[in-house]
């Protein structure tokens, strides 16, 4: 049985661009639009954030931590020029929020790709999806996870993002020189927008449940009423 499925499966590829133009093809397609946007303006990320060493004979020495994507800070090291004849001691960035940002793109990831296997079902297996109740079900069951996932790694990425600037802020660097100047604070535009595109996918993937869910044997059409009816006429009887 599985095999003459999976025969009819293949065998049933027809490319039809239809379902782009209803919501529930659309949508899918935003999705997989904003989630390669989500997980790609986060994983990759590299910034940095100075300092300047004013020693009192000599000129001023900039002091340069850099820090990326998983974002475990406590692998990172700078060093501080020392004013003396001492080594320059070496320091190191504070903080662990590789879980926060690995879990968002973990979930970023698999969405992708399950926006990629449900657009090809849609576009290439529409019989087949539409045949059998199990597809808009599961799709329904699968997209519902994903809203829900949306809104948890978002949210726990956002408050990690907000966990980062205040680690990595030149201002915060300073307890640990005395003799520094903040300089340079690390560019989060990117990162910023990589919490916009999370909280973007739980609108759409939350939005989509209904499309989809309009496409499962629980949803039923209204009844439209007989206008004879409503208007108290009863049916027409002939006599001979």
């Amino acid at each position: 049985m599985q095999f003459l499925y999976g025969y009819k499966l293949v065998s049933g590829f027809k490319l039809d661009l239809g379902p782009l133009k209803e919501p529930i093809g659309f949508i899918r397609l935003l999705e997989w639009v904003f989630t390669i946007f989500a997980f790609a303006t986060t994983g990759g990320y590299s910034g940095t954030t100075s300092l300047t060493v004013e020693c009192p004979e000599s000129e001023p020495q900039d002091v340069i931590a850099v820090f990326g994507y998983p974002f475990r800070l406590s692998a990172y090291s700078y060093t501080i020029p020392s004013c003396t004849q001492t080594p320059a001691p070496q320091m190191f960035l504070q903080g662990d929020f590789s879980s926060s940002a690995e879990f968002f793109v973990c979930v970023g990831v698999f969405a992708f790709l399950y926006c990629t296997a449900t657009l090809v079902l849609y576009m290439g297996f529409q019989t087949v999806y539409r045949e059998t109740n199990r597809g808009p079900t599961m799709d329904l069951l699968v997209t519902a996870s994903f809203a829900f996932l949306w809104l948890v790694s978002s949210s726990a990425w956002g408050k990690g993002l907000t966990d980062i600037k205040w680690a990595t802020s030149p201002e915060h660097l300073l307890e640990t020189c005395p003799l520094c100047k903040a300089k340079d604070g690390p560019s989060m535009g990117r990162l910023n927008a990589s919490v916009i595109f999370g909280f973007l996918n739980l609108i759409l993937w939350a939005g989509n449940c209904w499309f989809i869910y309009k496409e499962t044997p629980f949803h039923k059409d209204p009844v439209r009423p007989n206008p004879s009816v409503e208007a108290g006429e009863g049916p027409t009887s002939y006599s001979q």
